[in-house]
């Protein structure tokens, strides 16, 4: 009689597989930074000669109170000249993203900073006159 005879109990792999697979991809995205950071909300100023660059290696943002946020880090401008030394290269692309409200002191002060600390790469975020 077939019916009293008891199978053999199957694992099913193909499910697995396909999670694995997943994460796979999910981690592999991640170590190549492929999923962009969030970053903080700032008001860039206006151009009409803006220009596309690729990612810096490096962002300093310039709230509207005159801190500098670099890695989601509130840092000084002797501390991001710091940080320039210790990563050691003179090839740091190093774009600033000021608020529209940063006066032209803060950016200069923040771009004598870069220079302190070796960076010779340096771009200013803005946005198209036309995304206004």
């Amino acid at each position: 009689m077939r019916y009293l005879e008891t199978k053999k109990a199957r694992i099913e792999i193909i499910p697995m597989i396909d999670i694995m697979l997943f994460l796979l991809v999910f981690f592999a995205m991640l170590t190549l930074r492929m999923i962009p950071t969030t970053g903080h909300v700032t008001k860039l100023p206006t151009s009409s000669t803006a220009v596309t660059i690729p990612p810096p290696k490096l962002l300093v943002e310039i709230s509207a109170d005159g801190s500098l946020l670099v890695e989601n880090r509130v840092l000084t401008a002797p501390q991001l000249t710091d940080l320039l030394r210790q990563r050691g290269s003179s090839k740091t692309a190093v774009t600033i993203a000021g608020n529209e409200t940063a006066s032209l002191q803060q950016v200069m002060s923040v771009i004598d900073a870069i220079k302190a600390g070796g960076a010779t790469e340096i771009g200013l975020a803005t946005r198209t006159a036309a995304n206004k």
